[in-house]
């Protein structure tokens, strides 16, 4: 039986007015919600516009299931769908900016072609002005994931960040017009600290910088570009308004409002998303874009409260890393939209296909060796885990008392339900399904080589379980290119005698290099063993070890953090930081020794990958071309 319901301004859980009326509706035939559960609008009313209406709704008591909604056509400066929201993600970008996050060109690729199999709707491959290497890691990425078309259309946008300056959007547009879908991002900050202290200019010549360097970006070619006036969220609005204005009229086709620090509280992000909608002149031709950061721990309410008020795109990162204290969290966002969108977001939605956030999420996790705290949102250890008798209870009972989202969802199954004991006869195809059900999806070599780890390990535990299988694939897949390769390892240890561990390493020649060392452990004589043949001292900064399940038969996942002690000391070319690179590495066995000294040699694996980046690039420079 049908209901009306009374929408009015008051009832509203955010407070920020609407650009052009009292109330916006993005789609009157997509709401369904309960009287005692409106939606979330972005319009209500304010001082400089008309007084609010009410307006009459009718509804449904009960909610319809929704309908099945297909990616819209990606025009630049329009969305066909007025409640589909773009997924911008930055990972590439602002994620590799957190302390011990150094990626490999190979690595960035992989993470890239992740994304697209998550069906993000823009990807930030990387700052192609910041070094050579972030340039060609941008540019490999718009070539192949840039052009790898699926059968519905879909392809994402690739996406290249600039400062506001010619040499930074030339690089950033060298670099990713091999995509199908190009975008150059430029940024130029606008808060009065910011002008004062960092760039030393006026207003004026910042809204003339801004002006001029979106009309040269456009004048290369380019048809997609953002612009993000940075620290939005502590600048002064009457000056925000016009530099948008101004550089909607130099072509940008997406307006990002970047709340760089973190300061903003959702009530007031909203609100600044509603004003900037209401004042900005030629709003109505461009996409509004939300980058929240998480000093305070807003980025995601800040981004949903955005995107409530009339922003169309969100800027985020898997497990939500990034510069300080992380960037709002694309697993949260996303499964916020899926859980909340219908009801209580007024129809919102994305195309992300959620089942590959656990496989996304395991991938940055590894890569960058910054680990997830086990109460993360979504995508945490303890998110599906119910230790209370009570909610142990209702589990059993019905799955809904204490869960708002199935781990299917987003591509995890309970392996009490999988209906499948994985132990030592188990088969190859076995394997592969238990995985597929985990969110791996691997090729045939890849499945080979973990195959015949997973027999290894079942020949010594009684059962394998789903953390066995995800540790042994961080070890297998999620590894750097092989520079050194380990192949024997023996250690002595104990009370009797200093520690000594003889290392016998397989170069990227095929040579085996042997060595031995005496140290103050097991561990540490392996780790010497292995500076005497590589020849490359490096300090260690951080090391950490866990089991990975229960028993004494528990597999180990060590975690190390090096720095070459003649390390490559840059300046962070956002912030202007003076910084020294670090490289992390991770392995996995159920000796502690043999899973230190895999994460040992992963991090060298990566570091001595880099320098050889480097040495390759310096050779092809000093090389003579004759005319």
């Amino acid at each position: 039986m049908a209901s009306s319901i009374l929408i009015s301004s008051k009832f509203s859980p955010f407070h920020f007015p609407s650009p052009k009326s009292s109330l916006f509706l993005p789609s009157p035939t997509s709401l369904h919600f309960l009287s005692s559960n409106p939606p979330c609008f972005p319009s209500f009313p304010s001082k400089s516009l008309p007084k609010a209406k009410s307006l009459l709704i009718s509804s449904s008591l009960a909610p319809t299931p929704p309908t099945p909604l297909r990616r819209p056509l990606y025009i630049p400066n329009h969305i066909p769908d007025p409640n589909y929201v773009r997924i911008f993600d930055t990972t590439l970008r602002d994620g590799e900016q957190s302390p011990g996050a150094t990626l490999t060109s190979k690595e960035k690729l992989d993470i890239a072609r992740q994304l697209a199999k998550l069906g993000v709707d823009i990807i930030e491959a990387g700052f192609p002005a910041a070094s050579k290497d972030d340039f060609e890691a941008v540019t490999a990425i718009a070539k192949e994931v840039g052009n790898a078309e699926d059968e519905n259309g879909y392809v994402p946008v690739i996406c290249g960040l600039s400062r506001c300056n010619e040499n930074d959007i030339k690089a950033a547009w060298e670099a990713v017009k091999y995509a199908k879908r190009p975008r150059i991002h430029t940024f130029i900050a606008t808060s009065g600290i910011h002008l004062e202290y960092k760039l030393r200019k006026s207003k004026e010549e910042v809204l003339d910088i801004a002006r001029s360097m979106v009309r040269f970006a456009r004048s290369l070619g380019c048809n997609d570009v953002e612009f993000s006036p940075e620290d939005a969220g502590r600048s002064d609005r009457e000056f925000l308004y016009e530099i948008l204005g101004e550089v909607i009229k130099a072509g940008a086709t997406t307006l990002n409002i970047p709340d760089t620090v973190g300061i903003t509280m959702p009530s007031e992000f909203g609100q600044l998303i509603a004003d900037i909608k209401a004042n900005t002149p030629g709003i109505e031709n461009v996409i509004i874009s939300t980058h929240c950061q998480n000093d305070l721990g807003l980025s995601t309410a800040n981004t949903l409260a955005g995107a409530c008020a009339g922003a169309r795109q969100v800027e985020v990162t898997i497990n939500g890393i990034g510069e300080r204290a992380g960037n709002a969290s694309l697993e949260e966002v996303v499964m916020a939209i899926k859980c909340r969108g219908e009801h209580v977001l007024g129809g919102l939605y994305t195309e992300i296909n959620t089942q590959h956030i656990v496989m996304s999420s395991k991938m940055v996790e590894d890569y960058t060796g910054l680990h997830i705290q086990p109460h993360k949102a979504i995508v945490g250890a303890n998110a599906f885990a119910h230790e209370s008798g009570i909610h142990q209870d209702g589990m059993l009972k019905h799955k809904g008392t204490y869960e708002i989202i199935s781990p299917e969802d987003i591509g995890l199954e309970r392996s009490n339900e999988a209906g499948i004991v994985l132990g030592k006869l188990s088969g190859r195809h076995a394997l592969k399904d238990r995985l597929k059900e985990l969110g791996y999806e691997l090729d045939d070599e890849q499945l080979g080589n973990i195959f015949w780890r997973f027999k290894a390990v079942a020949e010594q535990k009684k059962r394998v379980t789903d953390a066995d299988l995800i540790a042994l694939v961080s070890d297998e897949v999620f590894q750097p290119e092989v520079v050194w390769k380990l192949h024997d390892l023996q250690v002595t240890c104990g009370t009797l005698g200093l520690s000594t561990a003889t290392v016998k390493l397989i170069g990227a020649d095929g040579e085996e290099h042997v060595a031995c060392s005496v140290g103050t452990g097991p561990v540490d004589s392996a780790y010497k063993a292995i500076d005497l043949i590589t020849k490359e001292p490096v300090t260690l900064l951080e090391y950490s070890m866990n089991a990975v399940t229960e028993g004494i038969d528990a597999i180990a996942t060590t975690r190390v953090l090096i720095r070459a002690e003649k390390s490559r000391i840059s300046t962070n070319i956002l912030t202007g930081e003076i910084v020294q690179r670090t490289f992390s590495g991770t392995g996995a066995g159920m000796d502690i020794v043999v899973s230190s000294v895999k994460a040992y040699i992963g991090a060298l694996n990566k570091m001595l990958g880099l320098k050889e980046q480097y040495q390759t690039k310096a050779s092809i420079e000093r090389t003579p071309v004759s005319a």
